[in-house]
């Protein structure tokens, strides 16, 4: 998503609490926390009950990197530069209990194994900032589903690039109206 296409869908994003904003403590925490503007959502099994994927040694060293990490990066709030940012929870079960500390990277869906802070870097440098998954430590793809609004407003992005280009193929002799509507 382009971040014109990000700074849309946040206009779009339903307000439901009547209280005026100013008052409201939610308004204020999606404020504070610039909930409106989560551009990825990462979940890292830390800290757990009853560790299983891990020593709970491991795993906190894991989840303490990456708080410190997107930090110190700017990437957990929004810049001048880059509207948006990366949220991070600490989910005490991922229910995948091997290879772990394991790390989930929403909306794109991508589970990586072993999220150790060197891993946690890669994943950082590599997908977080270059969009590029590591493949390496990603065991699992599997995008959240498309919204209808986002999925309409590809159809008529390509329903217009179709039509101009029925349209230019006209004005140059290539397609006749006849072929157009077969």
């Amino acid at each position: 998503m382009s971040d014109s296409q990000s700074q849309q869908s946040h206009s779009e994003n339903v307000k439901i609490s009547q209280t005026p904003p100013e008052t409201d403590p939610l308004a204020i925490e999606i404020q504070n926390l610039a909930l409106d503007r989560i551009q990825k959502h990462i979940f890292l099994c830390a800290d757990q009950t009853k560790p299983k994927c891990c020593a709970k040694k491991v795993s906190i060293e894991a989840w303490d990197y990456l708080k410190r990490r997107l930090k110190e990066l700017e990437l957990d709030r929004p810049t001048e530069s880059r509207p948006n940012c990366i949220f991070r929870t600490k989910a005490n079960c991922l229910r995948v209990c091997t290879q772990g500390p394991i790390m989930v990277v929403y909306p794109d869906g991508v589970w990586y194994r072993n999220a150790t802070p060197e891993v946690i870097e890669r994943i950082i440098q590599e997908h977080l900032i270059n969009q590029q998954i590591v493949t390496e430590y990603a065991f699992l793809i599997n995008p959240l589903p498309k919204l209808a609004s986002e999925i309409q407003a590809e159809r008529e992005t390509m329903t217009g690039k179709t039509e101009n280009l029925l349209e230019n193929e006209q004005m140059m002799g290539q397609t006749s109206p006849q072929e157009v509507n077969t």
